[in-house]
Formats: C-alpha cells, structure tokens, sequence
C-alpha cells in the first residue's frame, strides 16, 4: 500500500516528460519551415534553427541525427498537414460517396491548403528529393497517403454510381495530377483565381474524368 501513492504521482511526471517532449520537437520543425520559407533551404542552417526555437544546437542532434533529417521532418509534417487539410470535412457529415469525394477535392483546391506559404516550401524541398534519400522517402510516403486515400474515394464513388472499373489506381494517379496542378497555380499566382472558380473546375473536370456526375460543393 506505500508504494500506490508513490507511483500516483510518478504517471504525471512521465507524461509531462513526452508531452514536453514533442513539443520541443515540434517547435525544431515550425522553426525550420519558418526560415525555409523565408530564405530557401540554404537558410535552414543548424545554428539559425536553433536560435529561432531558442535551443542549443547540441538540443537538436538530441531530436534529430542530422539536418538533413530534420529537414525531411519538416517536410513530411508540411505535407501531412496539407493532406488532413483536404480531409478534414469527410467525417463531419454523413453524406454520398460522390459529396465525400467532391469534399475531398474541393478542400484540396482551396485555402488553407492552397496557401502560398504551402507552396513556396514545397517548392523550395522538392530539389532535395532526387538527392537526399531522406527527403525521397518522405516525399514517396507522403504522395501515395494523398494518392491511396483519393483512389479509396473514387472507387466508393464509383461503384456508387454502378460503375465497376479495375482502373481507380490510374483514375487516382491522373486526378492527382490534376489537383497538384491547380494547386500549384493557385499558390503562386494566389489573386487570379477565386477559391470558388478552382472547386468548380476541380469537380467538373474529375466529374468527365469519371464519367459521374459530382455535386458542386
């Protein structure tokens, strides 16, 4: 029975340790993206992320073996968030496989996903993909979570509407493409394009891609 109280009180400790934990980590990553979008890759330096998350340098190697890790972390968390972005309004509603999937689209064309800040930073990573093997894996990984959820999207949808086709990894890998490109656009050149005008050209298109009819979101 002495010992019960003991332990009690040893729970929060342990819990606060992770959570302080993460967070730490945390803030080394939104530093990093910070001065990835502000200078480029090249302005990512050890020394400049630690000052910006107000940690040694020494911290870092505690969280990460590398730069060329950590850098990869950022991406992979950058990426991530842009893919629960486009998510986030599946579960809120029950609703038809085609509403999820013009949803899922629609989101993926529009703010906060289509934010400038998004696209400049994946920009400024994607020259480390061909080089850094960090960098690749976290680029592949992130692309095929995108890529699988939207094929699982399309064949519910499609096998809504009663068409049963073999071909929902080629039907995702072009609407993909097909996204990437709006969202391209709409980040760099932000005041050409009304979020409304991009949902409407996102779904129309993947709608004739299809070959069912999407309901405008």
């Amino acid at each position: 029975m002495p010992d019960a109280p003991c332990v009690a009180r040893m729970t929060p400790r342990r819990a606060f340790t992770r959570e302080g934990e993460e967070a730490r980590r945390a803030a080394l990553i939104a530093a990093t993206l910070d001065l990835i979008a502000e200078g480029g890759p090249q302005a990512a330096t050890v020394r400049a992320i630690a000052l910006r998350a107000g940690v040694t340098q020494g911290l870092i190697r505690h969280y990460f073996a590398s730069k060329e890790e950590l850098t990869a972390a950022a991406h992979e968390a950058l990426m991530t968030e842009l893919t629960e972005a486009s998510a986030a309004r599946l579960d809120q509603m029950s609703d038809t496989h085609a509403g999820r999937l013009a949803k899922f689209v629609a989101d993926a064309v529009s703010p906060p996903v289509t934010a400038p800040r998004a696209v400049s930073l994946w920009a400024a990573s994607m020259h480390l993909v061909a080089r850094d093997p960090h960098m690749r894996a976290v680029h592949e990984a992130t692309y095929l979570a995108f890529r699988d959820r939207l094929e699982r999207l399309i064949r519910d949808a499609l096998a809504e509407a009663g068409r049963f086709t073999g071909d929902s990894r080629d039907l995702a890998i072009a609407a993909n493409a097909l996204l990437d490109g709006l969202w391209i656009e709409a980040g760099a050149l932000p005041e050409l394009f009304s979020p409304k005008q991009l949902k409407s050209i996102a779904i129309k298109v993947l709608s004739r891609l299809l070959q069912i009819s999407l309901p405008e979101v």
